[in-house]
């Protein structure tokens, strides 16, 4: 069995530059670098995505589907443009053409393999923009006061 990754969605995954608009809008990006990160985390771990719309009408719905969107998206269109992380990823389980269809059953099958629980995993590690470490030792309520998350610093 790999070890699980929970991985934190808004902050995380999706830049959520707009805010909350609900559980089922998500209208923002993805953060740089996180699709690739999933794609390469599943190789070692069990990925699993929560969120505090996870358990929300709509919400993980919505979170695969902006998932599969961007996956889909980071195609270029050209085999030699795409990056090399998606273009073996699509190779991985190539089987029809043309290729759109290869791509969107690529991202269908990443999405497929990740999990998508109600509530929070026992992970080895989990990746969250508003979260400290615990060390053993209480923060300062000063210290959590002043936390603010990588993408509002």
């Amino acid at each position: 069995m790999k070890p699980i990754l929970c991985l934190d969605f808004d902050g995380v995954l999706h830049s959520y530059t707009s805010g909350w608009k609900g559980a089922a809008v998500i209208p923002d990006p993805p953060v740089p670098g996180s699709l690739e990160f999933i794609v390469k985390a599943l190789d070692t771990y069990e990925v699993a995505i929560f969120s505090s719309r996870s358990h929300q009408w709509g919400g993980k719905r919505a979170m695969k589907r902006w998932l599969i969107k961007h996956l889909v998206a980071a195609d270029t269109g050209d085999y030699a443009t795409t990056p090399a992380w998606w273009r073996n990823q699509i190779c991985k389980s190539a089987f029809a053409d043309p290729w759109n269809d290869e791509v969107l059953w690529a991202a269908k099958l990443v999405v497929d393999e990740i999990k998508w629980p109600w509530f929070k995993p026992p992970a080895k590690v989990t990746l969250d923009d508003r979260a400290l470490t615990f060390t053993g030792t209480w923060p300062a309520i000063e210290t959590l006061d002043a936390f603010k998350p990588w993408n509002k610093a």
